[in-house]
């Protein structure tokens, strides 16, 4: 899917996230606060109000942890087997395999909307502290114990935010709307028009991980992207990263075993010479740093960024 500054989206976290958007260009936040549904920022907040429950009740190896979503993410390491990893570290694929009737293994998450973290406009978000250093006060903020869930899944987050970037690599973390589009602003321009691209699923299938058949695919041509992937946390945050001239991106239709369609947004990351060797992908796909290039799909809570200009899609 792609929607140019802020049109709509079927997807719950989507939906809002473009509506703030509209609201954001139009009334410049004036009305973020009232639509984010947030009260003083000093008030008690449990693990139901920020959607953190959520790490608690999914629970993928049965052993009480639970594994940092997309797992993509340069910096992550991941020393299990092929034969033991997390189903859902499953989104990767060989750039050979984005081809018409291949049919590619892929875990695209269960949503539950009703644990999705709010988006903070920027003035409560920034009045937060958002740094591993300051990790025992916000976990007496926001009421969580240590070493549960929820304090591992967002330790984790920090120190991805906190990693310094791979070489050619933008990156930044976004803890509220406007963090986000300044930042983007830096990165292709102030002036810069820009579109965003999604993962649309007609419906949210029951079997998250599953074989996918590619019906179609489209290669494309992008000067640039940023993606944006959702991270665990008890409020919105983002983590945004590319590599300017190393990616190629696609749109692929996919349909699972259940019958039903997938409009995918995938990206190729075609050097990866620089990545940590004990990557996820390289355990998924069997391969090393540099040896070949590594795919991924986006899920549908992520969001792609690319100039509207020249780039075009019908």
């Amino acid at each position: 899917m792609t929607t140019q500054m802020g049109v709509g989206s079927t997807r719950p976290w989507s939906f809002l996230l473009y509506a703030l958007i509209l609201l954001e260009c139009v009334f410049h936040g004036s009305f973020a606060r009232e639509l984010a549904g947030r009260g003083n920022p000093n008030n008690n907040r449990t693990a139901q109000d920020h959607g953190m429950d959520a790490l608690h009740d999914h629970d993928d190896d049965g052993d009480g942890s639970k594994e940092i979503p997309h797992q993509h993410i340069h910096a992550h390491r991941q020393s299990s087997s092929p034969a033991t990893l997390d189903p859902s570290l499953h989104i990767f694929f060989k750039v050979e395999d984005i081809r018409v009737g291949k049919v590619i293994p892929l875990y695209f998450p269960i949503k539950y909307p009703s644990t999705t973290p709010n988006i903070l406009p920027r003035e409560e978000a920034d009045s937060i502290p958002f740094s591993l250093a300051r990790l025992p006060y916000l976990l007496n903020f926001f009421q969580f114990p240590q070493n549960s869930a929820q304090a591992n899944a967002m330790e984790e987050t920090l120190k991805h935010c906190e990693f310094p970037p791979i070489k050619g690599e933008t990156k930044f973390c976004a803890t509220s709307l406007e963090s986000m589009l300044e930042n983007l602003g830096d990165v292709f321009g102030s002036g810069v028009g820009l579109k965003v691209l999604t993962t649309t699923q007609l419906r949210n299938s029951t079997v998250p991980f599953q074989n996918y058949s590619a019906l179609t695919y489209r290669d494309l041509e992008t000067p640039r992207m940023i993606g944006c992937h959702t991270m665990p946390y008890p409020y919105a945050v983002f983590y945004c990263h590319g590599q300017k001239g190393d990616t190629k991106l696609y749109l692929i239709t996919l349909r699972n075993e259940e019958g039903d369609r997938i409009e995918a947004v995938g990206v190729c990351h075609m050097n990866t010479s620089h990545w940590d060797p004990n990557h996820a992908a390289f355990k998924v796909l069997g391969v090393g740093p540099g040896s070949a290039p590594v795919c991924h799909v986006f899920p549908p809570d992520d969001l792609v960024w690319v100039p509207s200009s020249p780039f075009s899609i019908d």
